[in-house]
């Protein structure tokens, strides 16, 4: 099968399924593991928005024009505390409508340690998934992106908000007590957080611990990077996946990463 690769559909389960997408056609992955899988990169690249044939990928999948132009590929994407809406400058005001003025979530979750995270309403549990989480816990429901990432800059003086990704892979993290990890740090931030806009946010005080199982007949205990732009032949046999990651026995590969490549898999 040929197509352009996106990325990896996840889904919850009492052990995660996971499906290639390659020109939208979807591949099953969880029954592929234990056996011999090749991914070959034709050399083609095609952005992920426009389909237009492309020499570089930039921010996962765009061609440069589009990286340039779209709304999701603002710096406000990386750092939604910088949104600029307000002062007429966003590149789609519609795009920011349907996407940063909708229900956000502030999480905490265990992925290489604990994490602080957030997420839109649509993207639960898969944004915990992508990140390779084993646990995670909502925290705060929030009406916007924007604060959303002003509560997580908040939290992130005393917490990790990024994932040590080699630590992740090789699967060796312990559970945490994430409720009493939230508390703790709700406590520290409760006079900075008091001085945001209340209207604005929502405290999950039910909210429960969402566990995260992940399909890995064996974790590696050294993490080396395949990358398609060096090793255009990828061979080997499928120990597992997590996150965004195939785990090979003789590497990992991050599979969203190399988004709008070209690729057969056999």
């Amino acid at each position: 099968m040929q197509g352009r690769l996106e990325k990896m559909v996840a889904i919850h389960d009492a052990t995660i399924r996971y499906e290639l997408v390659l020109n939208h056609q979807r591949v099953p992955l969880n029954d592929l593991i234990g056996q011999m899988v090749t991914l070959k990169h034709t050399g083609n690249l095609y952005c992920l928005h426009c389909n237009m044939p492309m020499r570089k990928s930039f921010n996962q999948g765009y061609c440069y024009p589009c990286f340039s132009r779209l709304a999701q590929c603002d710096m406000c994407m990386m750092k939604p505390e910088t949104c600029h809406h307000a002062f007429g400058t966003c590149r789609d005001t519609k795009w920011a409508e349907s996407f940063c003025f909708q229900p956000h979530f502030v999480y905490l979750s265990n992925t290489s340690g604990l994490k602080v995270g957030i997420t839109r309403h649509t993207q639960i549990p898969t944004r915990w998934i992508d990140q390779g989480a084993i646990q995670a816990l909502p925290i705060f429901k929030v009406t916007s992106r924007k604060m959303s990432g002003l509560i997580e800059t908040l939290l992130a003086k005393h917490v990790a908000d990024k994932t040590q990704w080699q630590r992740m892979l090789k699967h060796q993290i312990e559970p945490l007590d994430l409720m009493a990890e939230r508390d703790k740090l709700l406590a520290i931030c409760a006079d900075e957080l008091n001085q945001l806009n209340q209207n604005e946010i929502e405290f999950l005080a039910d909210a429960e611990v969402v566990d995260l199982n992940y399909p890995i007949a064996i974790a590696p205990t050294k993490i080396s990077a395949l990358n398609f732009d060096k090793t255009p032949h990828i061979s080997g046999v499928l120990h597992g996946i997590k996150g965004q990651y195939l785990i090979f026995e003789k590497g990992v590969l991050n599979i969203r990463k190399f988004g709008g490549y070209e690729i057969q898999i056999s």
